[in-house]
């Protein structure tokens, strides 16, 4: 991986029906029906609305030989109609489904946490080496049948491993670890290497943005190591719906697409299918469109950010949340607000930053130093000044004037195709110099559409935050979109790197044809119920297939257990089962005020 000049990662290509992956075709684009697949009628609808919004690939649910049997009328119906993209079927618990569905379809989603394994009960289980090579075999002897299938039928499969179901069988040996997480994927890829079955894609999901950046780093290294070079598939697992659900995925797959890593991506949303394909062409496109540029010289020692080096200002620094600027608030209050020009004529309320050349020392205010003015900043009194540089404005001069001033904060920008290569590398300079000064990371935006400025904000500066850069966050954005707003995507960006909490947190899946209630309308009564409550996790799953395990540390979940039943959970303790689901949220509610966690709204 190239931290400052972006190559795509060379992977093999596998054929899917006439749309091969990885190698040098583009990264590919695909969503998932949330029909059941017993109704051919409404797959087939739902699978054209979702080709017609630019999908290369549709996956659709098998829960068993009836569904996977019924792929292949809804292949043919689609087929009827003038549409050859391909399907893929996606399996668990069930190996005898994935062989049916290996006939039936261009490639077949297995699950290395479930497809011999049972279903996780989180039950630890000392094994010896002997017992565990037993389990191997055990894996080998039922998986080898159905790569013979695939072969004969020209079928791809993808090893899809999901954190939320590792099997009880890794986690007693691994725990719930990335290195578990790619063990369980390496034990099924030696077996499809022994057996000359290349036609592989792989993925590795978590709904932990950066469990799952580690997790996919983790795994390319492993098998490099093992000189394998399989094409991957990237997402963010019950990543949620609106603002949120983008801005959590953009986090999380855009910081790989900006590695290079990454042949196909889905971007899980608990909305309507179709919705998610323009998302995901929109943050491939943006990351894609680096390829070739200018080259940045990477510095010539790499320093990386050591939290506990760094002095601190005000409230930024070593040992302080990441602070947010911003010129209003929205839903949420910056730390500091940009008044520009404008002095405040009194002591304001809030933390406020002023550009120096209208500035006069006032308690609550600090003034904001250009390039330009740098040199004025030693004689700078204030508990904090701010000194706002672009990565190609950098000298040995603008650097020394900074640390002469104890009080000093910098606020980086960059100009450059390739944002993320830019801070890192001048981050990386700024810090060789030993200079020790705070960081807030400046992005600058020309975008009318607020989904746009979403997924562009998250996978730059998400990047940067899940890598542990940066004191501080500043968006800005020169299109309409309304600057509360603008703030608000600020704290969402980085609560969805994982480095501060501000609201509640939605881990909800985007629903398939496995999901037995209307799961988009039972978010927004969640939500409407618990949306002011603050440093809280809460699950909203459709089946069980992830629910407790993706919900591992989520404070509280809501489950599909049947036809419009509910389970409630309280970690990954099930609470209460079988609840009708007219009656699960004012339940889940009466949860959470029983262990404490419950506030009024104000």
């Amino acid at each position: 991986m190239d931290l400052y000049n972006y190559h795509r990662r060379k992977s093999t290509t596998v054929q899917i029906g006439d749309t091969p992956m990885g190698g040098d075709n583009p990264i590919r684009i695909q969503s998932m029906t949330n029909t059941s697949t017993l109704d051919t009628e409404k797959s087939i609808a739902q699978c054209i609305s979702i080709i017609d919004a630019g999908a290369d690939y549709v996956r659709l649910t098998a829960q068993g030989r009836r569904e996977a049997e019924n792929l292949a009328d809804i292949r043919a119906g689609l087929r009827q109609q003038g549409y050859s993209t391909p399907l893929i079927a996606d399996i668990h618990f069930n190996p005898q489904a994935a062989e049916v569905a290996a006939c039936n379809v261009e490639k077949v989603r297995i699950n290395p946490g479930n497809f011999t394994d049972r279903a996780k009960t989180f039950t630890h289980h000392d094994y010896t080496d002997e017992e565990y090579r037993a389990e191997l075999d055990r894996i080998r002897e039922r998986l080898v049948p159905f790569l013979h299938i695939c072969k004969e039928h020209h079928t791809a499969i993808r090893l899809g491993v999901n954190h939320g179901s590792l099997s009880d069988r890794i986690m007693s040996r691994y725990g719930d670890t990335p290195r578990g997480m790619v063990e369980s994927c390496l034990e099924y890829l030696r077996i499809c290497r022994d057996e000359h079955f290349d036609h592989v894609v792989i993925s590795i999901k978590a709904s932990n943005t950066v469990i799952m950046v580690e997790t996919v780093r983790m795994l390319v290294e492993a098998m490099d190591a093992e000189d394998m070079h399989y094409p991957l598939h990237l997402g963010v697992t019950e990543a949620g719906d609106g603002e949120d659900g983008r801005i959590k995925s953009a986090v999380g797959i855009g910081t790989l697409l900006a590695d290079g890593i990454g042949d196909t991506i889905r971007v899980s949303l608990s909305e309507e299918p179709r919705n998610e394909v323009p998302v995901a062409r929109l943050l491939v496109d943006y990351i894609t469109a680096r390829a070739g540029h200018p080259a940045i010289t990477p510095p010539a020692a790499n320093t990386p950010e050591k939290p506990g080096d760094i002095r601190t200002c005000d409230i930024i620094g070593a040992g302080c949340t990441p602070v947010v600027i911003a010129e209003k608030a929205g839903n949420l209050t910056p730390d500091y607000l940009y008044a520009g020009s404008h002095m405040p004529s009194a002591v304001p309320a809030q933390r406020t930053i002023v550009d120096y050349t209208n500035y006069h020392p006032m308690r609550q205010v600090f003034p904001l130093f250009t390039a330009a003015q740098a040199s004025s900043m030693p004689s700078c009194n204030a508990e904090v000044c701010f000194a706002a540089i672009s990565c190609d404005e950098i000298t040995d001069e603008w650097l020394n004037c900074v640390m002469a001033t104890p009080s000093a904060a910098i606020i980086l920008s960059s100009r450059h195709i390739n944002p993320v290569g830019d801070l890192r590398a001048a981050i990386a300079r700024i810090r060789a110099s030993q200079c020790k000064a705070p960081i807030i990371l400046h992005m600058q935006y020309d975008e009318m559409l607020a989904e746009h400025l979403q997924m562009k904000a998250g996978a730059d500066l998400g990047a940067l935050f899940i890598d542990r850069y940066g004191e501080g966050i500043w968006l800005q954005n020169n299109g309409t979109i309304p600057q509360g707003d603008i703030c608000d995507y600020a704290f969402t960006i980085l609560q969805a790197a994982r480095r501060r909490t501000s609201k509640t947190e939605y881990i909800s899946c985007p629903s398939c044809g496995r999901t037995l209630f209307d799961l988009q309308q039972t978010i927004k009564r969640v939500k409407e119920a618990t949306a002011h409550l603050k440093n809280l996790k809460i699950g909203i799953m459709g089946c069980i297939v992830n629910g407790p395990g993706e919900m591992a540390d989520a404070d509280y979940g809501y489950v599909g257990s049947g036809p419009h039943r509910i389970a409630l959970y309280k970690g990954k303790e099930c609470i209460e089962r079988n609840i009708p689901e007219e009656e699960a949220v004012t339940r889940l509610i009466a949860l959470i005020k029983a262990n404490g966690d419950w506030q009024e709204k104000e």
